[in-house]
């Protein structure tokens, strides 16, 4: 049985039955992932190879404690862990910064929409960095709650029901969130009179 070819529930179950390898193909599976989205948070990379690690530690005790009930839901629980350690220390450092990357399209708003690369020509390319630049900053003056749906979303093309794991809130709350994101970015825009013409 090639544990490569199991899902994530099965691996789980596998390993509190003391099967130590089936964690190191979890950990293998979503280590790119997960450690990206830490990484993009706090934008340290020391840093972030002690969450990665402290998260699993956590993800370790949790199973062999008997207190996982996250059927089917593995990376989710794992990313909320991760999510929830650096909250804990942030809030110790006063410094909470959310989750960057880079965009997606949006159905709603036109902010994210990106040509690729290879169509552009050099000036469209400066230009079409600018706009990146600029929508970055907008965001990163929405409030923070808004803030972290929207970077889930765009930056690492979550559904809102992953996001709504992460966060610990309801769907309709972190739908709620992106709307008045939108709204607010849509002000922001108006306000600042950043062009975002490519």
């Amino acid at each position: 049985m090639k544990l490569v070819n199991l899902s994530d529930k099965e691996l789980v179950t596998i390993y509190i039955k003391g099967d130590e390898i089936a964690l190191q193909e979890l950990v293998n599976r979503h280590r790119s992932r997960i450690y990206s989205y830490i990484l993009a948070t706090i934008k340290n990379k020391a840093l972030a190879e002690d969450f990665f690690q402290d998260t699993f530690i956590k993800v370790i005790q949790t199973l062999k404690g008997g207190k996982y009930n996250e059927e089917g839901k593995f990376l989710p629980w794992v990313m909320r862990i991760s999510h929830n350690l650096m909250i804990d220390y942030f809030r110790k450092e006063k410094r909470f910064r959310k989750v960057s990357g880079k965009s997606r399209d949006n159905e709603e708003y036109d902010v994210f929409s990106t040509i690729g690369y290879d169509e552009l020509n050099m000036e469209e390319r400066l230009i079409k960095a600018q706009v990146k630049t600029d929508v970055k900053e907008l965001i990163e003056r929405l409030p923070d709650e808004q803030k972290e749906v929207v970077k889930l979303r765009h930056y690492y093309d979550m559904s809102f029901k992953e996001i709504s794991d992460i966060t610990n809130v309801s769907i309709n709350t972190a739908l709620g969130r992106m709307r008045y994101a939108l709204i607010n970015l849509r002000k922001l825009v108006e306000e600042t009179g950043v062009s975002l013409e490519m």
